[in-house]
């Protein structure tokens, strides 16, 4: 980015000087005319009084001068060039004048670099000296650009001038270092605070949600309630990081506190009412963010695409192209790209080919949408995994841009459940590694598929070949929320306070499944190839199964068992969840990487097809 000062016209009309000259106007003159400005409604109306200011005052007049800052600032706003054109003719301008410029450039999309350039420009003339007001203008615009160089540069000057301390300055610091991706020093700006304000913590709070520190971002809004009551922006972020952590109960804590305490209509809040049905269709609970949703008096598009996407992940595909007919025909939004990820989605975990192939054709011939890597991507696992997987390849060979791993490990995952090719396994895996995936999913894949074939020798190969190239397959890890805490556990966990109670719990579930003819996978422990009970041994303890023996311990009876999993559930683990919700009576909710699972009375929502 060019950061060099653009050169300035010499100034034409108004020197600064404020001495009073002979037969100067009148006071009541000019204040006729701030009169006028301040009735001002656009721009017609201000270049007369402009015209009038130039006619009937004298530039020498202090008032004058106060008069062209003002016009300034109202040009600012509704015509930046004017405004640019009117600086350029001011002598010496003030700080006011200065910072009105920076901030107008700062508030537009195609100006910020300008913003940086004037004060680059401020800077070099060393006639006024920038002031509180004017780096935060800054920094916005090298929040926006991510130009963290600058923006340091911003901060030494700040510290320079002596607003280390200033609270407005320090709050635009954290948003620029946070916006920055620069947790660690959007942190240590707010810890080195002597005083905060609630946007101090907004700011900071914001910060950790946009990159997925959810844990610390509630860890903050912790220590905030300490001290200060939260608003709706703070809310908000609080309940994105719900959203992401799958704490429902906090959640809905928050959702009863927006309904109880904020002085403001919940219902025409589209923002914290977007962030509600987002939290509670990713925390297991779409009748409430159905409820959410039809209870918004104003909607937006990110309304629908939220809960078009709602209904996609927990296997609601009918529902989610439904709302999507709904938004075009009755609401009349126009789809975006996000929209049709949304009902890409709801096809492929549908398993509906046909309506996928026509929603694709439709985004790209009805409205001139450009498909991403991610649209390719949903159709390319939709096709594989209901088995079209030629047509999945000639997809990506005509594809307009470079597959990447996601893409090239969908296509080995379908493989490895259509009883693929272990030759066309080989060279997909071989296509992930090169596409930079150098995680253990490839390698369990690749595992599976010889493991289908019956190949264990090269199963084993697999396995000296994660060792030795120090590959450590991805431990599973499953949370429960109980009582409003949650419970995290990893697979063959014995660190939880109450493992004897689970291992307990596990040996019942087992008597009782094997009661009913539960016959175990063995397909899903690959890299295990040691005897029949090693390998049973290992898929009983599977992350999710410990997680739902501690529900089973510890929840209310008919209380559902909500689970989120960080990665793909098994086929065995899968088979095992819905005999228990037939055997125990219970309802268990499961979010895995890809989806939602909702087992009941021995079903599960996806039929089967995930």
């Amino acid at each position: 980015m060019a950061l060099a000062p653009a050169p300035r016209p010499p100034p034409q009309l108004l020197p600064s000087k404020t001495t009073d000259i002979p037969n100067a106007p009148s006071s009541d003159h000019h204040s006729r005319l701030l009169f006028s400005l301040k009735r001002c409604s656009d721009m017609s109306q201000l270049k007369q009084i402009h015209a009038r200011t130039l006619r009937s005052t004298s530039p020498n007049h202090p008032k004058t001068f106060f008069l062209y800052s003002q016009i300034l600032h109202f040009s600012s706003f509704h015509d930046f060039s004017y405004a640019l054109k009117l600086f350029n003719q001011i002598e010496n301008p003030n700080s006011f004048m200065w910072n009105t410029l920076i901030r107008a450039c700062a508030h537009n999309v195609n100006n910020k670099e300008q913003a940086i350039r004037l004060y680059l420009e401020m800077l070099e003339q060393a006639l006024v000296l920038p002031d509180k007001h004017t780096f935060p203008f800054v920094l916005k615009s090298c929040a926006y650009l991510f130009a963290f160089s600058e923006g340091k540069q911003v901060h030494a000057h700040a510290l320079k001038h002596g607003f280390g301390s200033d609270v407005y300055v320090n709050n635009s610091l954290i948003h620029f270092y946070a916006s920055c991706g620069c947790l660690d020093l959007a942190e240590k700006v707010f810890v080195k605070m002597s005083e905060r304000s609630l946007v101090s913590w907004n700011a900071l709070l914001e910060g950790f949600v946009q990159f997925g520190k959810f844990d610390s971002a509630l860890n903050l809004f912790g220590e905030m309630g300490k001290t200060l009551d939260p608003d709706g922006y703070t809310l908000q972020s609080v309940v994105s990081a719900c959203a992401g952590l799958g704490a429902l109960s906090l959640g809905m804590w928050v959702h009863a506190y927006l309904l109880k305490m904020c002085d403001f209509d919940l219902s025409v809040d589209v923002f914290i009412n977007n962030a509600l049905v987002d939290m509670y269709c990713k925390c297991g609970s779409l009748e409430l963010a159905r409820q959410v949703f039809e209870g918004m008096l104003e909607r937006d598009l990110t309304s629908w695409n939220h809960m078009i996407r709602g209904f996609a992940m927990h296997g609601k595909a009918e529902a989610a192209i439904g709302c999507f007919h709904e938004m075009v025909r009755t609401e009349s939004f126009r789809p975006n790209s996000i929209t049709f990820i949304g009902v890409l989605s709801a096809c492929n975990h549908k398993g509906m080919v046909s309506e996928g192939r026509r929603y694709f054709d439709m985004m790209v011939t009805d409205y001139k949408i450009k498909p991403a890597l991610e649209h390719y991507g949903c159709l390319v696992d939709l096709l594989a995994r209901a088995g079209f997987i030629d047509e999945a390849l000639d997809l990506v060979s005509n594809m307009p841009m470079r597959p990447d791993a996601v893409i090239w490990r969908s296509l080995l995952d379908a493989c490895s459940k259509k009883n693929g090719s272990v030759g066309l396994s080989e060279e997909l895996a071989r296509q992930v590694v090169e596409s930079g995936d150098i995680g253990s999913g490839v390698y369990v894949l690749l595992s599976r598929v010889y493991a289908s074939a019956g190949q264990w020798d090269d199963v084993g190969l697999v396995r000296k070949l994660m060792t030795d190239k120090g590959v450590t397959k991805e431990p599973g890890c499953s949370s429960i929320e109980i009582d409003g805490v949650t419970h995290e556990l990893f697979a063959g966990d014995t660190s939880h306070p109450h493992t004897n109670e689970m291992y307990q719990m596990l040996e019942v579930i087992d008597e009782k499944l094997e009661s009913v003819g539960y016959s175990p996978d063995y397909s899903q422990a690959p890299l295990i190839d040691e005897l029949n009970e090693t390998r049973q041994r290992s898929l009983r303890l599977h992350s999710e199964r410990l997680a739902i023996a501690l529900g089973l311990l510890k929840l209310q009876p008919g209380t559902p068992i909500r689970i989120f999993k960080n990665l793909r559930v098994c086929n065995d683990c899968h088979e095992v969840t819905k005999l228990i919700s037939r055997v125990f009576n219970v309802q268990i909710i499961v979010r895995d990487r890809a989806r939602f699972h909702h087992f009941k009375d021995g079903l599960c929502s996806c039929s089967d097809y995930w």
